[in-house]
């Protein structure tokens, strides 16, 4: 039995690669989630009026990883309270976001986001976004697992 989960932590290349590692992730594919545009393309996404996040599906076996475990590297991998931007990359397609597949992970997703904003590690509020999963878009091939492709450890 495996699980999905999708996660928008800013640039989906090196979010991809820090879930890919993780062991009991079964494969990992990047592309466009919570936008208005059907089948968007990756320069649709750019222009920053999709509605869509660069985000990273992420199927899973739970028995030998997590949600919560999952969760704790989505946070630790980018700054949840940057709105709309993760270092140099700036737009709403850059969103801090969490789109939970189950009522499960609606429910873990807010405990852990809770549990962030509590124990005082930003000065900031925490700004991610947690919402139902809409259709996930698969991202050009050219962008899947790219940095591994390119036999990069990570962007910028």
């Amino acid at each position: 039995m495996t699980e999905t989960a999708i996660f928008a932590a800013g640039c989906f290349w090196g979010v991809e690669e820090e879930f890919r590692q993780l062991e009991g992730v079964l494969s990992t594919k990047v592309g466009y989630v919570g936008g208005h545009t059907q089948n968007p393309s990756y320069q649709d996404v750019c222009t920053d009026t999709t509605g869509h996040a660069e985000a990273v599906e992420v199927e899973f076996d739970p028995s030998k990883t997590s949600y919560d475990e999952l969760l704790e590297v989505f946070w630790r991998i980018h700054n949840p309270t940057t709105l709309n931007r993760q270092g140099p990359d700036v737009g709403t397609q850059y969103r801090s976001a969490i789109f939970f597949t189950t009522p499960e992970q609606e429910q873990l997703a807010r405990a852990a986001k809770a549990k962030l904003e509590q124990s005082g590690r930003w000065n900031r509020p925490v700004v991610t976004e947690l919402i139902q999963a809409a259709p996930f878009y698969p991202a050009e091939e050219y962008h899947q697992q790219y940095l591994q492709k390119q036999n990069l450890k990570y962007c910028h």
